[in-house]
């Protein structure tokens, strides 16, 4: 799990507030599926918006779902707020 600074949690959130989410959350909860879709994006953009539905919250809350995103991904939690919260990881630096 990689660790981040408030300076650039401060920072993702400023970028990313005008921004829709790109996953959601539903019912299944966080399926393998969703995990390797986190992953895909994160690959292409290092920080995602994730919103979980009312459906997901029924086992699980807010929290609980966002930090076990984080970890299944290894990135770092950055905000939950409401039914949304935003995971960041630095890019992987390509061994040559």
């Amino acid at each position: 799990m990689s660790q981040i600074t408030s300076r650039m949690k401060r920072h993702i959130k400023y970028k990313l507030k005008d921004e829709s989410p790109t996953i959601w959350i539903g019912k299944e909860g966080l399926t393998p599926q969703l995990s390797n879709e986190i992953e895909k994006q994160l690959t292409q953009k290092k920080m995602l918006k994730i919103k979980i539905l009312k459906t997901a919250l029924e086992h699980e809350t807010t929290q609980a779902i966002a930090v076990k995103a984080a970890e299944q991904v290894g990135a770092a939690l950055v905000e939950v707020r409401g039914h949304v919260f935003i995971i960041y990881r630095r890019h992987k630096k390509s061994a040559s």
